[in-house]
């Protein structure tokens, strides 16, 4: 086993959100950007990024993700609104956002945040905003203007809901073809 695990804590999506994301991007790449797509089975919502972890501390990390869904009860979270970060007139993520459920889902990062924090990760600054990245712009060009339009005409898309009763501790293994992602540990929400 290596040393360091690359590792993130996520959400997982249903297939349903994932084919309506596909449905998003296929409309966003007729705007002819130069952008790298997410594949469909590698979108989750990202609660927190931890980078490389000792492989000794994952049982800690895996840990400290229960304790910070504790003391949640299961929720339905919406996925809704295509944008970009920082803005959609200079792209550099597209994302799918969240609508009805978007409190709890910030509250439930804070808590797994405050938790992880105890570990010595750092506590994330920024205002938490729920998420499912669906692409990353390599480079501008005259396709980011039409980028721009195509994302203002759909931000009110709607991919559907999704039912979180559960965190998911990934580790990411970086391939030429693309990371691959498998769960190290299970973080039920509704157990105290």
């Amino acid at each position: 086993m290596k040393d360091t695990i690359r590792t993130f804590v996520a959400v997982e999506v249903t297939e349903a959100v994932r084919r309506q994301a596909e449905v998003l991007v296929n409309d966003l790449q007729a705007g002819g950007a130069d952008v790298k797509w997410v594949e469909p089975e590698n979108q989750h919502l990202t609660l927190k990024f931890l980078g490389e972890v000792a492989s000794r501390e994952i049982p800690r990390v895996c840990e400290a993700v229960q304790l910070g869904v504790a003391g949640f009860e299961p929720f339905e979270l919406e996925i809704r609104g295509a944008g970009a970060f920082p803005t959609s007139a200079r792209p550099r993520t597209l994302w799918l956002g969240s609508g009805r459920g978007e409190n709890e889902m910030v509250a439930l990062q804070e808590q797994v945040d405050e938790q992880l924090g105890k570990l010595s990760f750092r506590s994330d600054r920024r205002r938490f905003h729920p998420h499912l990245t669906i692409g990353r712009v390599r480079r501008g060009g005259p396709g980011l203007k039409e980028l721009a339009k195509l994302l203002a005409d759909r931000e009110d898309f709607q991919a559907g809901t999704v039912t979180v009763d559960k965190v998911l501790v990934f580790s990411s293994i970086l391939e030429r073809s693309g990371p691959i992602y498998q769960v190290l540990g299970t973080a039920k929400l509704g157990r105290k």
